[in-house]
């Protein structure tokens, strides 16, 4: 057992306490041996299936299932026809997936910074963005929380840009009462094991168009189509397909989706529990002086995904660094999400630079993410409170 280093005594919990997880139940389990018993492992009856429920679960017309979020992102900006030359405006605060999408086309992201309350992306810095190069937006549900859609939207239409939101965080969120999903050209969910529901490794992308969906399709299996109304060329047999353009093999399986179907049945309830628990942080910890909590948008029910602290460091007596490893002694699993893409090494030797976004930059140095998962028990949820308050007093400045 470890003991905290700040006093000698024991740690907040015996256990390590994780700052996210899936939850696996026995029916979940059961859906995945029946697909292991059955004929088809991958390229199946339950990928189409598992697409149609996340699609009509969203409120979107189509789904295209893949192997990861990342894929989906991929395949979101090569069937939006971006190129190189081309200009894409992505949220700096995110993982790097949502810019690295861009980067695989050949075209070039262009971070905007986010809201100072939200931490979403900023609607103005967006516009301020635009060239003549741009040909799109990648706007991301930061914690699970939307985006401001409709302003988005409207930024979009008068520029001629396509629109894909990053909504690995969200699935099952609501923007103005819907959910999100359908509500621009593309929408990405995730199924990582940390996210809403998972299928071990796996996303999709939504959206109402069919030119876009027919394009992903193709994308997704090495750019084969089987379909014979889709054929350029005459048909020569039975066994014919047609490779019509350059794709990759960014199928799912049939397993992943048997998990995902289950997995879908009990969103609902996993929200509700993320939220339960968020509002438990949120009544406790606005009682601890040095803390500052993400704003809540009113127009929006926010899928919850993960939880992010903000310390008022000049009311401590040391940085973020030490009191995150304090934390960490005291078995509580925090996290960072995310750093600014740009201040990798990787974009550094792109000729991105530290202070594009300093609103983003400042979030960086700040914040901690604190666990945050279904499977947490009201203990689990007391513990990291406490071992919160513990460390924060001991290095409180005032």
């Amino acid at each position: 057992m470890r003991k905290l280093s700040i006093n000698g005594g024991e740690p907040t919990r015996e256990i390590f306490l994780p700052y996210g997880k899936q939850k696996i139940d026995e029916e979940d389990i059961e859906e995945v041996i029946k697909v292991l018993k059955g004929n088809f492992l991958t390229t199946g009856p339950k990928v189409e299936k598992f697409e149609k429920a996340v699609a009509k679960y969203v409120g979107a017309k189509y789904g295209v299932a893949v192997c990861n979020g990342t894929a989906g992102l991929h395949m979101a900006c090569a069937v939006c026809g971006f190129k190189k030359g081309d200009e894409v405006i992505v949220s700096a605060m995110t993982f790097v997936a949502s810019s690295n999408c861009v980067l695989y086309t050949g075209a070039t992201p262009v971070f905007a910074d986010i809201d100072e309350d939200t931490y979403l992306i900023d609607v103005e810095d967006i516009k301020r963005k635009i060239t003549k190069k741009t040909k799109g937006i990648i706007c991301v549900d930061y914690t699970g929380q939307p985006v401001n859609i409709n302003a988005i939207n409207e930024i979009a239409k008068e520029n001629n840009l396509y629109v894909i939101e990053d909504s690995a965080h969200s699935l099952g969120a609501e923007y103005k009462g819907v959910k999100v999903g359908g509500l621009v050209d593309c929408t990405m969910f995730s199924f990582h094991p940390v996210k809403p529901i998972t299928t071990g490794e796996g996303g999709i992308i939504t959206t109402n168009d069919y030119e876009l969906y027919k394009k992903m399709k193709m994308f997704r299996s090495h750019g084969v189509t089987k379909e014979e109304d889709e054929f350029l060329e005459e048909k020569e047999g039975l066994w014919s397909y047609e490779q019509q353009t350059l794709g990759y093999n960014y199928r799912i399986t049939d397993i992943q989706c048997g998990l995902g179907i289950s997995q879908l049945k009990k969103i609902d309830k996993f929200i509700e529990r993320r939220i339960e628990i968020s509002n438990t942080y949120e009544e406790e910890l606005k009682k601890i002086d040095g803390i500052k909590l993400q704003k809540q948008k009113g127009d929006v029910k926010s899928g919850r995904h993960i939880f992010i602290i903000r310390l008022q460091l000049n009311k401590f007596k040391v940085d973020k660094k030490t009191i995150f490893e304090s934390l960490i002694k005291e078995n509580i699993g925090v996290n960072v999400h995310y750093r600014p893409v740009y201040l990798n090494p990787y974009y550094k030797q792109l000729g991105y630079k530290k202070g594009m976004c300093p609103k983003s930059e400042k979030l960086y140095d700040e914040m901690i993410t604190i666990p945050l998962h279904v499977g947490m028990e009201n203990k689990d949820v007391l513990d990291v409170i406490n071992g919160l308050k513990k460390v924060l007093e001991f290095y409180y400045r005032g």
